[in-house]
């Protein structure tokens, strides 16, 4: 039985993934900043796919944190076969003159050093076994900057550099690296964004119809899942409706 971490697993798209795994027998390890979030999906799976599931309280831009909760895993769970880094966040889309500084640092704290830290610590188990699959959470935002998305960009333009130098680092120890670099996802992502302005973040929707979290689950199992010698190093995943980071149909 093969063990997934998965971080950021609140909501989203670290929900979504946690939840398909353990529902097709994986044992999975949830971590995220909101421990009763985690401990109400859980509860929703069958009695027996319960005991699959570890939760942790844990913040990733907080090393200390993010090794404690590792060291604190139980033997069943400390054979980590895959990593989703997903914990991450846009705060705030204002014009670099405008931005808040507490919404840089969430952002690169989160998206870049939480990465970062998370890697730093579960890697090294999958070198010395010889096996692994790193799974980082991008985005079109580090493909193409748009307006006013500055920093943001900056963190996803970095999550797409760490990708590929993590892949030339560990490719001779046998594990893949991966990216998924999603467009427009309904999820708590925009609420998040403008600060819990529903209004706003429904409105980035308006007359389309976005990608859902389960979408991104199913992207990372199959991504996971692939024969052993392919390796589907970096995904761009759009709605149908989305050309590029800046257009979008509306037609209804």
């Amino acid at each position: 039985m093969k063990t997934i971490l998965v971080t950021g697993a609140s909501s989203g798209f670290g929900k979504a993934t946690a939840l398909h795994f353990a529902q097709n027998g994986w044992k999975v390890i949830a971590w995220a900043r909101r421990l009763s979030s985690m401990e109400s999906w859980r509860s929703e799976l069958a009695p027996e796919l319960q005991n699959l599931v570890h939760l942790s309280e844990v913040d990733v831009r907080d090393l200390s944190q993010v090794e404690a909760a590792f060291s604190a895993l139980p033997s069943a769970f400390s054979s980590i076969d895959v990593l989703l880094n997903n914990a991450g966040l846009a705060a705030g889309k204002d014009p670099v003159h405008q931005g808040l500084i507490d919404d840089w640092e969430r952002m690169i704290d989160t998206n870049l050093k939480g990465l970062l830290y998370v890697t730093r610590t579960v890697s090294p188990g999958m070198v010395t076994r010889g096996s692994g699959h790193i799974v980082n959470i991008g985005s079109i935002a580090g493909k193409e900057p748009y307006p006013d998305g500055n920093v943001y960009n900056a963190t996803k333009f970095g999550v797409d550099g760490l990708t590929t130098g993590m892949r030339m680092d560990l490719a001779k120890f046998g594990i893949k690296v991966s990216q998924i670099c999603p467009g427009m996802v309904d999820t708590e992502f925009s609420e998040v964004r403008f600060h819990g302005d529903r209004e706003k973040a429904s409105a980035v929707y308006h007359n389309m119809t976005p990608l859902v979290a389960q979408d991104i689950a199913d992207l990372v199992w199959y991504m996971v899942n692939a024969p052993k010698h392919v390796n589907l190093a970096d995904v761009l995943i759009l709605p149908s409706e989305q050309a590029s980071a800046t257009i979008v149909s509306r037609r209804g």
